[in-house]
């Protein structure tokens, strides 16, 4: 009678479960609805005054990597269900901490970039938004010498950032 009992329970938790609509959620975070399949992710424009001249392409490839790892979505290079473009929009160097001479002591290399998404199944949920990430180095490294390493940095966080405004819904 126990072991009735026990397959009862059990069966009457998966008809009560069963009827709720918890068909959004991933174990990746993102909460996307089952009817959207593609996303384009669009080539990074770059209009900051300052150049870098690799940063829109490893941002592109970064995100795009981001939402196939995180994802199920299909990427297709026109008229995804999900489309992002973007544009980098800053890129600066500025002193964060300064010594007892004035000197600086640590700077800070900032990135902005703009995007503007695209939800053609559920318009409500577009935006546009501008990101900014950053990473300090000690100044008496040149930006040349850490440059790569600080973008690297910078472009996880944006990614992340991206993601989680777009399909994770923070």
């Amino acid at each position: 009678m126990s072991r009735l009992f026990r397959i009862a329970t059990a069966l009457a938790a998966l008809l009560t479960l069963g009827g709720c609509n918890i068909v959004r959620y991933s174990f990746s975070g993102t909460s996307i609805d089952p009817s959207v399949k593609t996303i384009t992710i669009n080539y990074f424009e770059y209009t900051a005054l300052r150049v870098n001249p690799s940063l829109s392409n490893d941002l592109t490839e970064a995100l795009q990597d981001k939402f196939r790892k995180m994802t199920r979505l299909e990427q297709v290079d026109v008229d995804g269900d999900l489309e992002i473009t973007g544009a980098v929009a800053g890129y600066d160097v500025k002193a964060t901490a300064v010594t007892a001479n004035e000197v600086a002591a640590q700077n800070r290399l900032t990135v902005t970039v703009k995007i503007a998404y695209q939800n053609r199944k559920f318009p409500e949920e577009d935006f546009e938004k501008s990101f900014s990430a950053y990473a300090d180095y000690d100044s008496t490294q040149s930006l040349d010498a850490v440059e790569g390493t600080l973008c690297e940095e910078i472009i996880e966080k944006l990614c992340e950032d991206i993601l989680n405004a777009t399909v994770a819904n923070w």
